[in-house]
């Protein structure tokens, strides 16, 4: 098609995902043609730095040939076959490899076809878990205020964000929710002012005992926590959060899982960043950046504890995914994972992590910057109307603010990334691994532009 098709067909035809639509009807759409290396290019040529690896998934960057010959390799030898009572070496290797960089014994690997399928298994899985040893009112979970973790509907009941799921209500019952861990806001959040950063941590743990004994302990069986929760602008846990927490689930035997989609295979420099945090959960989710995005797969990777009843007599977990553990996904995944290791990406993001942090922080000169935060290869920058006060913007403002100007603004500068205001306002950064300090300095040097102009119009 010529870009004018393009332009057309995309508006008449194709339905984008969380896209006003009334926006391109009389407006291009903007159309990625091409990826080389850290950035993308358009249908006119123009290229921009990704800024958000696609969307939190192109850990290795852009065209790289040995992840689509992985796949066309794995497409001539056997391009599909189902996990439904059979298995495939690509799918047993991956699982093993997975087995391999979790930690404990974590060793039972279900696979999905991405993010919000993990997590809608790993409820389910939860679920039954207790039917089978004899704790069948346990079916409850707890997760945090504003969080993200799919759009199925239990992973969407399980999401924190009202505004995802309010058209879609009825929801799954019996998913309640507890403060998160955006410590710029701790004051509002818990009330107290001043708390410290190690208090703070403590005190929002200690809000998920709170709502176990609330609801019944009898009645809850997991708690869903990313390790650096994304919605909301990349909240990292404050020192002592997990161990506490993983100290209340132990206590109220309830199961811990870390909802792995963004955080893992090297988002901030580790295969999975319950390492990174020091604790270790009864389940993981995952999916992203196991394949860098060349092929679409997820995983829910279960201790041997949980998976135990499921291995006797006659039980079994009745669920599954047509397309869970494909084989060519699973081909391409396991030459991500080669990548690396042999590039050492893990490394490169820890000796990075602080120059990029660094860069970023620069911004705090700027008044309508508040807070620079997050982890690895992963900051949200929260923006405010008074740096004082620390007042954020009403709604109507941070419409024009973020749909109105910021988004195009961005993008028009040559920078892919993501404006949101799933809470209070942030630009969300989440590069591929592979970057060093020249694209932090374009980037710090785009975002001082554009946001020094949104200054200006508000």
């Amino acid at each position: 098609m010529s870009t004018d098709s393009l332009d057309k067909s995309a508006y008449d035809h194709l339905w984008m995902h969380f896209t006003r639509m009334s926006g391109y009807r009389d407006n291009p759409v903007p159309t990625i043609v091409r990826g080389q290396g850290a950035r993308i290019y358009d249908s006119n040529g123009k290229s921009y730095l990704d800024g958000l690896a696609g969307l939190f998934v192109v850990q290795a960057g852009h065209g790289r040939v040995e992840l689509a010959e992985a796949a066309y390799k794995q497409a001539q030898e056997l391009a599909f076959f189902p996990l439904w009572s059979y298995a495939h070496p690509q799918a047993i290797e991956l699982a093993d490899r997975l087995a391999h960089y979790a930690p404990g014994d974590l060793n039972k690997v279900f696979f999905t076809t991405g993010g919000g399928e993990a997590v809608e298994t790993a409820w389910k899985l939860a679920k039954q878990y207790f039917k089978l040893v004899g704790k069948p009112m346990k079916h409850k979970v707890i997760s945090r205020n504003i969080a993200y973790h799919g759009t199925p509907h239990g992973a969407l009941s399980i999401t924190g964000i009202p505004d995802a799921k309010k058209y879609f209500e009825p929801l799954v019952p019996g998913a309640h929710k507890v403060p998160n861990t955006n410590y710029y806001r701790a004051d509002e959040i818990t009330g107290v002012p001043g708390m410290s950063e190690k208090d703070f941590g403590i005190w929002c743990a200690n809000q998920v005992e709170n709502m176990i004994l609330t609801e019944g302990p009898e009645t809850v069986a997991a708690v869903f926590v990313e390790p650096v929760q994304n919605s909301g602008g990349c909240f990292p846990p404050p020192p002592g959060y997990f161990a506490r927490l993983r100290e209340i689930c132990d206590e109220y035997d309830v199961l811990l899982v870390s909802d792995e989609v963004i955080c893992a295979f090297g988002r901030l420099g580790t295969m999975f960043a319950c390492d990174k945090f020091g604790y270790v959960p009864d389940i993981i989710t995952c999916a992203k950046g196991m394949t860098s995005g060349y092929s679409p797969i997820g995983a829910t990777i279960v201790s041997d504890r949980i998976a135990a009843p499921f291995y006797e007599g006659t039980n079994y977990f009745p669920h599954g995914y047509t397309f869970g553990g494909h084989p060519v996904s699973s081909a391409v995944a396991l030459a991500n994972l080669e990548l690396f290791e042999r590039e050492g990406l893990n490394q490169h993001v820890l000796d990075n992590e602080g120059a990029f942090r660094s860069t970023l922080d620069k911004l705090k000169d700027l008044p309508i910057v508040g807070d620079v935060r997050g982890d690895g290869y992963f900051y949200g920058i929260e923006l405010v109307k008074d740096k004082a006060t620390k007042e954020t913007f009403n709604d109507d403002e941070s419409e024009r603010l973020l749909r109105g100007f910021l988004s195009k603004a961005l993008f028009d500068a040559g920078l892919y990334c993501r404006a949101d205001d799933r809470g209070d306002p942030v630009v969300q950064l989440a590069p591929p691994l592979i970057v060093g300090q020249a694209e932090f300095d374009e980037i710090e040097q785009t975002l001082r532009s554009v946001l020094t102009e949104a200054w200006t119009r508000l």
